[in-house]
């Protein structure tokens, strides 16, 4: 098999194949965040966050509490940004290209929300204290101006079984981070100990 044998390379090609989109899915897309879509984002606890830098493209997972995500009003979403491994890929490329797209998750539940929109990085200690958790704040928050806001249906959750506890992996079937890293990094970093203070790690260092 030749993957390069029979490349679409034009829209039109590409429309030949798929046809025109069923009416329902034009008509779910606004351009702001309607009530019912404002729902789904204030039930999520998981969000995935993609980005466009010099580099090239980036998606990163967010995660909280559900609502996580604040709606502060129908065209601006403020997502915290938590502690994490500093090297802020996400942020880089906002300053970069200030356009993002996000990903709602709400476990249990087969639709996905996906908002598009431009992003900056804010910083004003005001905006960080009201996203406290533990005593924590995030070091910053990212302000993302909406411009499309519409759900995705159930298929990819159905097809993928990501909620069926019957089709969740065991840990062990998977190198752990420490096997990885210490492949890697030719034993610089010693995996064996990384794994063994991972948990009280994450414990320690949510926030």
């Amino acid at each position: 098999m030749q993957l390069d044998s029979q490349i679409v390379s034009d829209i039109a090609a590409l429309e030949g194949i798929y046809g025109m989109p069923a009416a329902a899915s034009m008509k779910k897309e606004v351009a702001y965040i309607h009530p019912h879509y404002r729902k789904f984002i204030e039930a999520a606890p998981f969000a995935l966050l993609a980005t466009s830098g010099s580099d090239g493209l980036d998606v990163s997972p967010r995660g909280d509490p559900a609502g996580f995500v604040r709606v502060h009003d129908e065209l601006t979403l403020l997502l915290p940004d938590r502690r994490g491994n500093n090297r802020i890929d996400s942020l880089r490329n906002v300053l970069h290209d200030s356009r993002v797209s996000l990903i709602f998750l709400i476990p249990g539940i087969g639709e996905t929300l996906r908002v598009n929109g431009t992003a900056s990085i804010q910083v004003d200690p005001g905006l960080l204290s009201s996203f406290s958790i533990d005593g924590k704040l995030p070091l910053s928050v990212l302000v993302v101006k909406v411009n499309a806001v519409f759900f995705q249906c159930s298929r990819a959750i159905l097809r993928s079984h990501l909620w069926d506890p019957a089709k969740h992996r065991d840990r062990g079937d998977l190198p752990s981070p420490g096997t990885i890293l210490g492949d890697l990094s030719s034993d610089e970093i010693d995996g064996q100990k990384y794994d063994a203070d991972l948990p009280r790690r994450l414990s320690t260092t949510l926030y």
